[in-house]
């Protein structure tokens, strides 16, 4: 089997009274059967001082010498190897390990670190050869180990399959790196394609506070968001991310490990894990990759479900929202103005004589008018509101947190803006068009769904009623003109 650390020595570390006799011995004895290259010896005194300069070595020889043998190899500070991808071989020597059978791992030698090679001082002149033997079992321990923490990682990575929304995909690949990665602090910046243009930010392991301001400093920061997804995956000593933490008085937060995630079309977003101090390592990286290929691929499924459904809720000759999505959102709009108490107002729109614009210049202009007809009334109102074809030449539109009388002038202005517009005719040059709009609002013409379309349907046939292209309003339908 090949010795561990192919590319960089073993660091062997030996700890305990006595030590820098022990190392030059056990250097000595590696040199001279050709394993001096192998191993990085070096004597400390205490266990947490070699702990400290160890920081980023994945795997040691941790060598302790006398009485207090046990508990160095067992102190609490080796509990940063005790993750995925790092290991400990222990060896101990003292007066206590008489006898020279001790070549094996003995029976009963469990401590709650981990198996113990035990050694006779006496007998120190085996080190050397007990250092390569324990090496060997820490290769095979570190092949089982990659194993089985590749195995654990793709199966907490499970639910990211199982999940359908965007927004919710970012916080949990955030939560699956620190739990593998046994980080405590992180952050996932991302913008759902249901929401466009509306970034989103998840902060895990920072006080309330500190992560209230976070999200205001990072939905602010630009730069951050100019980069969401892009690159690889790798450690960033200092990035736009360290300006913001610096923002909310994180002035050192160290290294960061930068996970960009992608789908398949719109979503991007972008996962930092601080590093507390630690470094991370190549395993540190492959267990980040698994992640993030999962969840790459989670929300490229994601995607296609959205599209999907998307695609369900979209007219096919205009592009815009069909009536299925306008019943289904008028429900929820009046739900959440009745909450709020927000006036919530909907216009019925319908063009005049639209017949024989298909009579006179046939349906593929018509499907061409129709078109242009939905984007000028798009370009009428705003993002939040909900322009959807309620069918044939009937459009409606949402207008959300719009009391009745800025309603009505809205309305006037897409009754003028269709009426001065040419639409393209093909061969026959261009024609004009005109539209009749009805106006309800609620709650003062329905609290409900049913009784509020069917107030501003009642009033846009009024309007056509009285001469065509014109804007009416359903408090007509309340208090007629004599």
């Amino acid at each position: 089997m090949p010795m561990l650390g192919q590319s960089a020595p073993i660091p062997a570390l030996v700890v305990g009274d006595g030590s820098r006799e022990v190392v030059a011995e056990l250097a000595g004895g590696l040199a001279a059967s050709g394993q001096g290259a192998r191993f990085s010896c070096a004597s400390f005194e205490t266990a947490a001082a070699a702990a400290d300069a160890s920081v980023g070595a994945a795997y040691l020889v941790l060598i302790a010498l006398g009485a207090e043998a046990d508990a160095i190899l067992d102190d609490p500070v080796w509990s940063k190897w005790d993750r995925p991808g790092a290991a400990i071989a222990r060896i101990s020597m003292s007066d206590a390990m008489p006898s020279a059978d001790a070549g094996t791992l003995a029976a009963g030698s469990e401590l709650a670190s981990g198996a113990i090679y035990r050694l006779p001082m006496a007998q120190s002149e085996a080190l050397p050869m007990a250092a390569q033997i324990v090496a060997r079992l820490l290769e095979a321990e570190r092949v089982e180990s990659k194993l089985r923490a590749q195995l654990e990682t793709e199966r907490i990575c499970e639910p990211l399959g199982s999940c359908l929304e965007p927004g919710k995909l970012y916080p949990m690949a955030l939560e699956l790196l620190l739990e593998r990665l046994h980080c405590r602090r992180g952050i996932a910046f991302f913008s759902p394609s249901p929401a466009p243009g509306g970034a989103g930010v998840a902060a895990r392991g920072f006080p309330e506070e500190v992560r209230d301001g976070l999200i205001r400093v990072l939905i602010d920061e630009k730069s951050l968001e100019s980069t969401m997804g892009r690159g690889e995956i790798g450690v960033v000593p200092w990035g736009p991310l360290h300006h913001a933490l610096g923002r909310v008085g994180l002035e050192a937060p160290g290294v960061l490990l930068s996970v960009p995630l992608r789908g398949d079309d719109r979503e991007v977003g972008h996962v930092w894990i601080l590093s507390e101090g630690r470094r991370f390592d190549e395993g540190d990286l492959e267990t980040a990759r698994t992640i993030a290929r999962r969840a790459n691929a989670a929300l490229a499924t994601a995607e296609r479900y959205h599209n999907a459904k998307e695609r369900a809720f979209i007219d096919d000759v205009t592009g815009v929202f069909n009536a299925r999505y306008l019943l289904a959102t008028a429900d929820n709009e009046i739900q959440r103005a009745a909450r709020y108490g927000n006036p919530l107002s909907v216009l019925f729109l319908d063009l005049d004589r639209f017949k024989k614009v298909n009579d006179v210049h046939g349906h593929l202009i018509g499907s061409d008018t129709l078109r242009v007809l939905s984007k000028l009334l798009g370009e009428c109102v705003r993002q939040v509101d909900t322009l959807a074809r309620y069918g044939g030449d009937e459009f409606t539109i949402l207008l959300v947190d719009t009391p009745h009388d800025v309603a009505l002038r809205i309305a006037e202005r897409i009754r003028k803006r269709v009426e001065t517009y040419l639409f393209e005719a093909g061969h026959d040059g261009t024609l004009r068009l005109t539209i009749s709009i009805g106006v309800a609002t609620c709650p003062v013409h329905g609290e409900s769904r049913e009784p509020l379309l069917d107030a501003a349907d009642k009033a846009m046939y009024r309007a056509k009623s009285e001469g065509r292209n014109r804007v009416s309003s359903a408090n007509e339908l309340l208090h007629p003109s004599p």
